[in-house]
């Protein structure tokens, strides 16, 4: 009872190895975004933070003050535009009484227009309340932002690298505080050669090695338009597998990228399991339509993944051995099943 496995034609695409690493996605300076010394700063480097958490706290003594003084500005000029409202109310009140007169002999054109001047100058003051009310608001706007960001938060998941300041430390607007990594968004870069950038389009898939890691898939993203004059290479940005295990990976470790040759092929494969080798020559036991087995010579071409090219010797179709081949005799008569 032997296994068997039919010859089949398979796509056939011949890869070269290339070197690359890998580089996160999300990195950098975490930045103050206003000036004052720091009153606390919660993190060290390796730790690892959530998005929204706490990093460091500026001193915010003058910023609440500031902010008090903003509400109380708001509220005068509140009681202002208040005021402006019912002085303006008051005068066209007055002025419609006034022309409720002009067919009485009561009626005097002098006043009539200087309550209607009246009018235009009040209405002309509670928008300058209205003004002063806006500016006071902006104000105290800007007091709560500034007060919102003593607080310096993590902008993404990820760990602290390097710190850049203390407890104690001033800081200005832009000064760095910690630098992060999010180390679980990453893509691949790799320095291919120019001659090998034309089967690297968008969207191609890719396999690569990383490390003691099972093999993974990846997609180009991105074919950078600078060649290196030194070494004839370009970058290429490859997204990988979003099922790939990031746990314990590290910016600029390297991968094994395996990158097309050439165009893609159809080609009759044999099992691997199939081949014998005696005295230096590639040998398999063919299966006959009596179920007979013979021994047959075949020359291989390249290696697709568990398959070998068959150039002569077989044809799609063909039935050969790949279990129980080691205690076979040419012309005895065999049962077999398929191997999944």
């Amino acid at each position: 009872f032997v296994g068997v496995d039919e010859v089949t034609v398979k796509p056939l695409l011949q890869t070269a190895p290339v070197i690359g690493r890998l580089v996160e996605r999300q990195s950098g300076e975490v930045a103050a975004r206003i000036s004052g010394p720091v009153g606390v700063l919660n993190v060290d480097v390796g730790d690892r933070v959530k998005t929204g958490d706490v990093l460091a706290e500026i001193i915010d003594s003058e910023l609440l003050t500031s902010r008090d003084l903003a509400e109380a500005e708001v509220a005068e000029s509140v009681a202002k535009e208040k005021t402006a409202q019912a002085k303006v109310a008051l005068a066209k009140q007055a002025f419609k009484r006034l022309e409720k007169l002009k067919t009485s002999a009561a009626f005097s054109q002098a006043r009539h227009d200087d309550k209607r001047q009246d009018v235009i100058r009040l209405e002309s003051e509670q928008a300058e309340s209205k003004a002063s009310l806006d500016r006071a608001q902006a104000n105290l706007k800007l007091a709560e932002i500034n007060l919102y960001n003593a607080l310096i938060l993590a902008p993404y998941d990820g760990v602290v690298s390097q710190r850049q300041t203390m407890t104690g430390a001033y800081l200005n607007v832009g000064d760095s505080v910690v630098t992060m990594i999010n180390d679980a968004l990453w893509e691949i870069e790799a320095d291919v050669p120019a001659n090998q950038i034309t089967g690297l389009s968008p969207g191609k898939e890719i396999t690569f090695d990383l490390g003691s890691r099972k093999t993974y898939t990846a997609q180009v993203r991105a074919v950078v338009p600078d060649e290196n004059p030194r070494t004839r290479t370009r970058a290429v940005r490859f997204i990988p597998d979003p099922r790939m295990d990031v746990r314990g990976l590290a910016a600029n470790e390297t991968v094994v990228l395996h990158l097309p040759k050439g165009e893609s092929r159809e080609a009759a494969t044999v099992s691997k399991d199939a081949v014998i080798i005696r005295q230096g020559q590639n040998l398999v036991y063919l299966v006959t339509a009596d179920r007979i087995v013979q021994i047959s010579p075949v020359k291989l071409g390249l290696a697709v993944g568990d398959r070998f090219e068959v150039i002569n010797g077989l044809a799609a179709g063909d039935l050969v051995v790949v279990r129980g081949n080691e205690r076979l005799q040419p012309g005895q008569k065999v049962q077999f099943e398929s191997t999944p």
